[in-house]
C-alpha cells in the first residue's frame, strides 16, 4: 500500500471508491466529486501495488485554528488493514499544531470505537460544560 498526498485525482476512479463504500449523497457526477477533492485543503490517497485507488482521506483547514476531516474511506476489502488508520494519522500529523479537529460520522460504534482511539470525543462528553454541534444539510 502506499500513501500519497494528490488532490488532482480522476472523477471516475474517485466515483468507483465513493460507490464501493455506498456514499453517494454528494457524488452526483465524476466531475463535481473531482472538483470537490481538488478544492479540498489536505488529501492523502491510498494505492495498491497496481495502483488502484483504495482509500481517501480528504480535510479543509484554515491551517491554523480549525481542520475538518471531511471523508476517510476504504474500499471494503481493504478495510480492517490499517489502511485508514494511516490515512487519518497523516491528516492528523500534518494538522498537529491546529486546535480543533473536527468531523462528523455515522452512528456507529465501530466508527465511535475508531476515532476515539485517535483521541476524538463527542461533544457531548465535554466535561465541565458538553458542547453541541449543528448541521444543516441541503439535500
Amino acid at each position: 500500500m502506499h500513501l500519497t498526498l494528490e488532490r488532482d485525482l480522476e472523477g471516475d476512479e474517485l466515483l468507483d471508491l465513493y460507490a464501493s463504500v455506498g456514499w453517494s449523497a454528494y457524488t452526483r457526477t465524476a466531475e463535481d466529486l473531482a472538483r470537490a477533492v481538488a478544492n479540498s485543503t489536505f488529501v492523502v490517497s491510498a494505492r495498491d501495488d497496481e495502483g488502484r485507488l483504495v482509500g481517501l482521506a480528504r480535510g479543509l483547514s484554515d491551517d491554523v485554528s480549525v481542520f475538518y476531516l471531511q471523508d476517510i474511506l476504504v474500499r471494503p476489502e481493504h478495510q480492517r488493514q490499517g489502511i485508514g488508520r494511516d490515512l487519518l494519522a497523516t491528516c492528523l500529523d500534518r494538522f498537529a499544531h491546529v486546535r480543533q479537529k473536527v468531523l462528523l460520522t455515522d452512528d456507529d460504534p465501530a466508527q465511535h470505537a475508531f476515532y476515539e482511539s485517535f483521541g476524538y470525543r463527542r461533544t457531548s462528553d465535554f466535561e465541565p460544560t458538553p458542547m453541541t454541534a449543528y448541521v444543516l444539510v441541503s439535500s
